[in-house]
């Protein structure tokens, strides 16, 4: 209800004795301009909440409220549990976050929020167990988003290959890079690959091949089909293959990959075997020989290690990792494959982590998604 200031009411007062009781016209005047004061004062209080609202140059300052509907629908839609939607919110709401889902959407934005999230932690924490364990949770949540987006950005079919976009064709042991000229509806039409003198190479009907290619998000799949017809036109050779359902993605890791260059030492482990039946019992045999290598990529799943060592694909390592002059990182790793490397004598061992204590597990994480830097 706007009020008004003695003034005004005393300038109202006087005005109502020009005007005779009797007179209908100068009643209805009066009440005219009683309502032309009360417009002018909400108009001037709703300018004055604007300018609050709204910066000198006609910026809006106040965020939009946060959603908690908007939270809890994102976090159901990543697979979140309870404990994680928390945190999140907790993270959104201390950072004055009011639009969640253009977040989760930019990894870059996401990553400077929790990187934020990280900092307060090392921070605040009052003992050393509720930090790595405060830390291992906002971790868990920030690979739980990774593998959610990954999977959001998955291709199931091959309807999905866009027009001029570049394919691997693989017929046998052979590789011919190819662009995809249209997408039917039964059919795929790529590029005929050429021989060595630039003429097209003849492939039969029914020929089994395989196309290989990479998402926008550098994400690798592959598919079987089969060639289905081949035409000549007046730009070259034209094959048809049959569309496949079945695209298979062609990388396997499940955990953001970083390369690294740190050194690192390891032992073999061996599996001892007592009792049987439900007595069976199995005890870690530590040899204490000691290996020498390096890091050369590493996630929270597994690293390659470059070593002029032969080990056996299956064994079982005590691999110790000199992550800073101060801190070494132990983990239990068993060799899944080896190459030779480009060196004489090097092999690159491929590892799949078996165990990982939690302050290593933040540790590795801090450093795959570049928290510990400044």
């Amino acid at each position: 209800m706007m009020l008004f200031s003695g003034i005004q009411l005393s300038l109202l007062q006087e005005n109502i004795k020009y005007f005779k009781d009797d007179d209908p016209m100068a009643g209805f005047v009066l009440l005219i301009g009683i309502g032309a004061v009360i417009v002018v004062g909400i108009i001037g209080s709703l300018i004055k909440n604007g300018i609050s609202a709204y910066g000198r140059g006609g910026s809006k300052t106040k965020s939009r409220q946060f959603s908690i509907f908007t939270m809890s629908r994102l976090a159901n839609s990543y697979g979140l549990n309870k404990e994680q939607k928390k945190l999140l919110e907790q993270i959104f709401r201390a950072n004055g976050v009011s639009d969640p889902q253009r977040i989760m959407q930019s990894p870059a934005l996401l990553d400077k929020h929790f990187k934020q999230a990280y900092r307060t932690i090392e921070r605040t924490a009052s003992t050393e167990e509720e930090e790595q364990k405060k830390l291992a949770l906002l971790f868990s949540l920030r690979n739980t988003i990774e593998n959610a987006q990954v999977a959001g950005n998955m291709i199931t079919t091959t309807t999905q290959l866009a027009a001029n976009s570049t394919v691997v064709l693989i017929i046998g042991k052979e590789s011919y890079p190819v662009k995809v000229l249209s997408s039917g509806r039964e059919s795929l039409s790529v590029e005929c690959p050429l021989n060595a003198l630039g003429g097209p190479i003849k492939i039969n009907m029914g020929t089994k091949v395989t196309i290989s290619f990479f998402s926008k998000s550098s994400k690798g799949f592959s598919f079987d089909t089969r060639v289905v017809n081949r035409t000549d036109t007046s730009r070259g050779s034209v094959l048809q293959v049959a569309h496949s359902h079945k695209a298979k993605n062609m990388a396997q890791r499940k955990s953001r990959r970083k390369p690294a260059s740190m050194a690192c030492i390891f032992y073999l482990i061996f599996i001892e075997e007592s009792g049987s039946g439900r007595k069976k019992k199995q005890k870690m045999i530590l040899d204490k020989r000691k290996f020498t290598g390096a890091i050369l990529d590493i996630s929270i799943g597994g690293c390659a290690i470059k070593t002029s060592t032969f080990i056996a694909v299956g064994s079982r390592l005590k691999i110790e990792i000199a992550y800073s002059n101060e801190q070494r990182l132990a983990v239990l790793g068993q060799v899944l494959r080896i190459n030779r490397s480009g060196s004489i004598g090097a092999i690159l061992m491929h590892i799949k982590f078996l165990k990982v204590p939690r302050r290593a597990w933040n540790t590795i994480n801090a450093m795959v998604f570049e928290y510990e830097s400044a």
